[in-house]
């Protein structure tokens, strides 16, 4: 299945089944301007049971996959909610491209943690999404510690001191 990266596409499919879910990662990050680059689209849902049911139909829509680099198609597994809720992270492939489902990302409590001081976004063609702050997006990727992560929190830094520059009409 790799298919082309299209984030518009992933988030027009949540919202139309009424997913609650927050923007995390490298694509938050972008949305407030950092010039970081990626391939995926991270998010973090609600794990309300009815909101993890409408995420289950929403995967389903997509074709998601789990992404694996011995099956390029993917693997495919049962898209249930009960299945959803026994992990804490899926890393998927769908027709719109990846997407990484983390209930509670590190650093966080999870959606409500992250929903706190998240940002509505308008990404295009009228979808306004909740997007995490800056600061949440800087505070995952500490705690994760992975090296990747570890490599963009100095442009994250900048971005951030960035937008309080401009906030602070210095």
């Amino acid at each position: 299945m790799p298919a082309d990266f299209d984030p518009a596409a992933l988030l027009e499919v949540l919202e139309a089944h009424a997913v609650e879910y927050v923007v995390i990662g490298a694509q938050a990050a972008m949305a407030h301007g950092s010039p970081i680059v990626t391939r995926d689209l991270d998010i973090t849902p609600s794990t309300g049971r009815e909101n993890v049911e409408r995420l289950a139909a929403a995967l389903g829509a997509l074709g998601a996959r789990l992404r694996s680099a011995a099956e390029p198609q993917g693997v495919v597994f049962p898209i249930e909610a009960d299945m959803l809720r026994s992990a804490d992270v899926w890393t998927l492939t769908t027709r719109a491209g990846d997407l990484d489902v983390v209930f509670t990302p590190a650093g966080t409590r999870g959606y409500e943690d992250l929903r706190r001081d998240a940002t509505r976004f308008e990404l295009g063609a009228g979808l306004t999404v909740l997007v995490a702050s800056l600061l949440d997006v800087i505070r995952s990727k500490e705690a994760a510690g992975r090296a990747k992560d570890v490599a963009q929190l100095p442009l994250l830094r900048r971005t951030l001191d960035e937008i309080g520059r401009r906030e602070s009409g210095a």
